[in-house]
């Protein structure tokens, strides 16, 4: 699609919206030379041709553009319509003042160069010159949330009284579009400001995000297949190339959990924290969608944490916002409306450490539409509702089949349990398995500089690690890698001794998680052991050894 189709599409959008007759052309503001600029104080639309405006026009749509880095655009159009007698009278007014000063032979302003960046700008609040005509229009939306207009030079500054160059005109509504569209309504950081900063400017109430563009250009081929049709081992060869190292059969058993029904996909990834739970579904979702990069963005997969407040369905399915009259729409519900619009394409949503939260009271909608097929119940009216990110939300919505729903869950004091009415409608795959050294191997392979403090790290980590995890206290590969590359950095930068750094280590990553009563005497007695010629570390470990004999249990974290 080219620069003119898109604009045409969107000003068709606008007017469609609106609910404008084909009598109201709306005013492009797309040119190099007249397109929006910010200024002090607003914005300008641009600069307009109004000299052929009539008095009994319906209504004036003005279609604007603002570019962002690196390549998102933002169309926005104005609509002027219940104000429109402001808007004429200020036009009536500007060319009285310029034909009244012509003929008096005052200096002529008929044309905007006049205002050129040579020149210097005029003082805010200045006194202005006008033209006998108004096809060079500047438009400005200031930050009292209405529009200016001059028809000679320009203002580089809206921060000032502007009384005196009214009437101002209130414009209706401003609906805007971004492009290029992706599969989610995630857009960069600038863009999504720009559009909150007009929203601060109008009121929030008046501004509305239309679906302009179909996106289904931006998904490739490989975006476009279901994993069951893929062979394990590519999926297992692309996830080993994006870093992950699962030798116990995880990425086969988490792939035919996934597959293994036509019509629900759930699966809860289980473990100590740091096994790489998260990141196995992360990898998975990018091996399947042909995705070669970490850091690539993947508009199929949808991260949801968990928040311990949630005790009712909003938090994944959204609710209806009186004050900005828009059904918020969260993360979940995102992949809902995304994998709806492209059922052909597998969508991932990541429920990350869902435990946090009691699972059945905020999943329980989710759960029963798997079970029976169902629809989610997302609200009461007849008409469907504009959502937070410009998509229009039904009163329900099925769960489709290509939506692919993974949780994440840590087994420790600070998560709640999960229920047997969970467990039931989910695969659970345990992830505490810990190779130690295998993953090291692999660390080593993907980044050959670690190679000394791979050397430096390995026989201890290893050591400990057999101890903590026999009793369930051991740890994973994020702090494997942490431990690996604290000592990288160290011998880079501070030269300590490799014990030193390992001592310390202990203490500040490893030793740190551990808890017990009695029963864990023994585990004590070993890492005291196994932390000679360590100082710090055995005296860690005796510390706990005092407090067992004192009270009875130990905790690091009091």
């Amino acid at each position: 699609m080219n620069l003119v189709e898109r604009q045409q599409r969107f000003l068709d959008a606008a007017q469609k919206h609106f609910k404008t007759s084909k009598a109201v052309r709306p005013r492009e503001l797309f040119g190099v030379s007249n397109s929006a600029k910010i200024v002090e104080g607003g914005i300008q639309l641009g600069v307009v041709n109004l000299d052929n405006v009539k008095d009994d026009t319906e209504a004036l749509i003005f279609g604007c553009v603002m570019r962002f880095p690196p390549e998102d655009e933002v169309y926005f159009a104005v609509l002027v319509r219940k104000d429109k007698a402001s808007f004429l009278a200020r036009l009536a007014e500007m060319r009285k003042l310029g034909a009244a000063a012509k003929a008096a032979g005052a200096e002529p302003a008929d044309l905007l160069s006049e205002g050129s960046d040579e020149e210097a700008p005029e003082a805010p609040g200045a006194t202005i010159k006008y033209s006998a005509r108004n096809n060079l229009v500047p438009i400005y939306l200031a930050r009292d949330g209405r529009l200016w207009l001059r028809n000679a030079k320009f203002w580089d500054s809206l921060a000032f009284d502007m009384t005196p160059f009214g009437p101002a005109t209130e414009p209706d509504e401003i609906v805007v579009a971004l492009y290029p569209p992706t599969a989610s309504a995630r857009r960069s950081l600038l863009a999504r400001e720009f559009i909150g900063w007009l929203g601060s400017l109008v009121g929030s109430q008046k501004i509305h995000e239309l679906p302009v563009w179909n996106d289904t250009a931006t998904l490739s081929a490989a975006m476009r297949r279901m994993p069951a049709s893929i062979p394990v081992t590519d999926i297992e060869a692309a996830v080993k190339a994006l870093g992950g190292h699962y030798p116990n059969g995880e990425v086969r058993r988490f792939h035919a959990a996934l597959n293994f029904l036509p019509h629900k996909h759930f699966v809860i990834l289980s473990g100590l924290s740091g096994t790489g739970k998260t990141q196995l579904a992360l990898k998975y979702a990018r091996a399947v969608h042909g995705v070669t990069s970490n850091t690539d963005d993947d508009p199929l997969i949808f991260e949801c944490p968990v928040r311990p407040e949630w005790t009712d369905p909003t938090g994944l399915t959204g609710y209806f916002d009186v004050l900005t009259n828009r059904y918020v729409v969260p993360t979940f519900l995102e992949a809902v409306l995304v994998a709806t619009a492209h059922r052909e394409s597998p969508v991932f949503v990541i429920l990350d450490e869902m435990n946090l939260a009691r699972v059945e009271y905020y999943l329980s909608d989710v759960l029963s539409c798997m079970e029976t097929q169902g629809r989610l119940q997302l609200h009461s009216n007849s008409v469907p509702l504009e959502g937070t990110t410009g998509a229009s939300i039904r009163a329900e919505l099925p769960l489709p089949a290509n939506l692919f729903i993974v949780g994440t869950i840590n087994v420790d004091e600070t998560t709640n349990p999960v229920s047997d009415k969970v467990l039931d409608r989910a695969s659970v795959i345990n992830m505490s398995a810990v190779d130690v050294s295998g993953f090291l191997a692999s660390l080593e392979a993907r980044h050959p500089e670690l190679k000394d403090a791979r050397a430096a790290s390995e026989a201890k980590l290893t050591e400990i690690h057999g101890l903590m995890q026999q009793y369930g206290l051991g740890f994973g590969y994020r702090l494997i890698e942490e431990f690996v590359r604290y000592h990288y950095f160290d011998a880079v930068s501070l030269k300590s001794p490799a014990a030193d750094v390992t001592d310390q280590l202990l203490v500040q990553k490893v030793l740190v998680k551990l808890r017990g009563a009695e029963r864990q005497r023994t585990l004590l007695t070993s890492l005291d052991k196994a932390c000679e010629g360590l100082p710090r570390a055995k005296a860690f470990v005796q510390k706990l050894l005092a407090d067992l004999d004192d009270f009875g249990s130990f905790q690091v974290m009091r």
